[in-house]
């Protein structure tokens, strides 16, 4: 039966298409789910992709650390101690391209440039220096090698990246390419319990004989004995369970009763018992059972082992021959069903406004200008800045939705650079100074006007109309707190009180003196001006039309504005050259209207 079987599995080899040829001799390691192979040819990047897809793989990734290390590996084992070297630093092509039109991405760790077998974004990556911005060709990645050192785990190769090459011109010091072969699981190396060796032909056409673990769909061709006396058995890795990968036979290999259980002990992976007849088994450790290989020992625990990632946690399954790895809340099992992945609870919006993903669950965040409100604070509520002593504005505040503004009374405007300031409107400059006539007078948020002497404020409050007042009246000197500096600058004590009564706001009336009716040297009695029409009434302060008050100062800053200029007149006629028109009285134009009499006349009422 046992020679029928290896029969059965020598015709099953020799109809494989790869099978009977000899298979190209690779630097290849297995680890975990995949194999990687090395090879030496000055091929350009796509043609070395074609070479991989053909044997069912792709140009390698080097998505992580671990499979940096397993790739360097590989490339130790093809660079044997000794061999001639041409070059010194070589390149060797993996599966990291990036598309022509397709830009570079600083901000990524494959800098825009994404796998063969796909994926654009990896948290692992090598680079020897920044990659060009081009992006008007291909790119593809090769790793740095220094070919007259072995390669070490702690110095992994960097990454180069290039134009892909063509057929005949592969690229500047590309000497080979890394293949990478994925499976859906691995069976262990076979143990011999006596003289023998063992062959393993790959699925992806490379053989080995010191494989760590062998890939699904692998057969063994072992040679027991030596010399003349050798047998041949082979044996296929296959999935007897699932996700459970063994050899299609039981018990140890060349088994010798020369040697017993001291060769190889056995071929056993902890115990071997020697028979008195020659024989021997294998056995295990209390805590242990042994497969059904009747070679390997596994935890009765299957647990024991720690299967499951480290947020995962393993629950034994009955008789201890399995196990479940469950995760804990926010969290779901990867595609190995062995490890946990965060879940994005994010993705399906639990949060009124902005969702912040954490490891294992998440939490809300409100925008600017509103708080947390509700259970769990996934609620956000308005919040009012201008709550009653809370309020940034120095005058009106208006709130809004995540937001307010700041506004000023009439007579204000705002000011600084946040806008809740504001600041006095100074209506007398400017074009609406223009309002007044006459005499224009800045307040706190606001403004009045008034007349020069002889004048007084029409009923509009912006007009000045003739007054009753003599101008011999006016002739005497100034009275009061007003006088008139040098520089002819009206100042004035008189205090204005601030529209909101403070008494800390309150500030000297400021004089401001607009187009006068009157010139400087023009005769004591005015003539009237035209009125003007205020083109607004708010913060038009009408002055009272008795203007000979003593409670009014308009009048006493008007009289001595035009005592000064009486003065200034005057010291600048006595600075002119005299001539002789100047000693000549003037006396004033009478008006044309009225003869007087003429007292020389002999004749009353006649002229001479």
């Amino acid at each position: 039966m046992a020679a029928s079987t290896s029969l059965l599995l020598l015709l099953l080899l020799l109809s494989q298409p790869w099978a009977g040829a000899s298979a190209e001799t690779h630097a290849v390691v297995c680890a975990g789910t995949a194999c990687y192979t090395a090879h030496w040819g000055k091929l350009s990047a796509p043609e070395a992709q074609l070479h991989c897809s053909k044997n069912g793989g792709n140009l390698a990734t080097v998505r992580t650390e671990e499979e940096a290390q397993h790739i360097q590996r590989a490339l130790a084992q093809l660079l044997e101690p000794g061999m001639p070297l041409a070059t010194r630093v070589g390149k060797f092509w993996i599966g990291l391209q990036r598309e022509k039109g397709k830009c570079l991405d600083p901000s990524l760790p494959l800098k825009g440039f994404s796998w063969v077998g796909g994926g654009e974004d990896t948290p692992y990556a090598n680079w020897h220096k920044e990659p060009r911005s081009s992006c008007i060709s291909r790119r593809c990645v090769s790793l740095m090698l220094d070919l007259s050192l072995l390669p070490l785990t702690s110095r992994l190769p960097k990454w180069s990246e290039g134009p892909c090459g063509s057929p005949g011109s592969p690229g500047s010091n590309i000497k080979g390419f890394v293949c990478k072969f994925s499976f859906k699981g691995m069976c262990r190396p076979l143990a011999l319990g006596g003289p023998g060796q063992v062959n393993y032909t790959t699925p992806f056409q490379a053989t080995s004989s010191s494989l760590e673990a062998v890939p699904f769909a692998s057969v063994a061709n072992v040679a027991c004995g030596d010399g003349e006396k050798s047998e041949q058995y082979f044996f296929l890795c296959k999935e007897k369970a699932i996700d459970v990968f063994d050899w299609s036979s039981s018990g140890p290999l060349c088994i010798s009763p020369e040697y017993g259980c001291n060769f190889n002990n056995g071929g056993c992976q902890q115990d071997c018992f020697e028979g008195g007849d020659g024989s021997f088994r294998c056995g295990c450790r209390p805590g242990f059972r042994l497969l059904d290989d009747l070679v390997t020992c596994t935890s009765r625990n299957p647990c024991s082992s720690s299967p499951c990632g480290r947020v995962a946690t393993c629950i034994p399954g009955p008789l201890g021959k399995n196990y479940t790895c469950l995760c804990p809340q926010g969290y779901q099992l990867d595609s190995t069903q062995q490890d946990c992945v965060d879940v994005d609870e994010c993705q399906d919006f639990p949060c009124a406004q902005e969702c912040i993903n954490t490891p294992g669950g998440f939490h809300c965040q409100c925008w600017v200008g509103y708080e947390a409100s509700g259970p769990g604070e996934r609620a956000c509520q308005d919040v009012d800045e201008c709550e009653t002593g809370h309020s940034p504005c120095t005058q009106g505040c208006a709130n809004t939705n995540g937001s307010f503004y700041c506004f000023c009374k009439d007579g204000y405007v705002l000011s600084g650079e946040d806008g809740t300031q504001c600041q006095d409107v100074d209506e007398c400059e400017g074009n609406e100074g223009g309002l007044c006539e006459s005499l224009c007078f800045n307040l706190q948020g606001s403004f009045r006007c008034g007349c020069q002497p002889g004048w007084e404020l029409a009923p509009d409050g912006v007009s000045c109309i003739m007054g009753p007042t003599s101008p011999g009246q006016l002739a005497g000197p100034l009275q009061g707190e007003n006088t008139g500096t040098r520089e002819g600058r009206i100042m004035s004590s008189a205090t204005m009180s601030s529209p909101t009564g403070d008494p800390k706001d309150t500030s000297k009336v400021a004089l401001t003196m607009r187009k006068s009716s009157l010139p400087p040297n023009a005769s004591i009695t005015p003539a009237p001006s035209n009125t003007l029409t205020p083109s607004r009434s708010p913060g038009i302060w009408i002055e009272p039309s008795n203007l000979h008050s003593t409670t009014t100062t308009s009048h006493e800053e008007s009289t001595g504005l035009l005592v000064y200029r009486k003065r200034r007149a005057k010291r600048e006629e006595e600075k002119k050259p005299q001539s002789a028109a100047h000693s000549y009285s003037w006396v004033p134009e009478r008006a044309e209207g009225r003869a007087m009499e003429n007292h020389y006349s002999l004749t009353p009422g006649t002229d001479c």
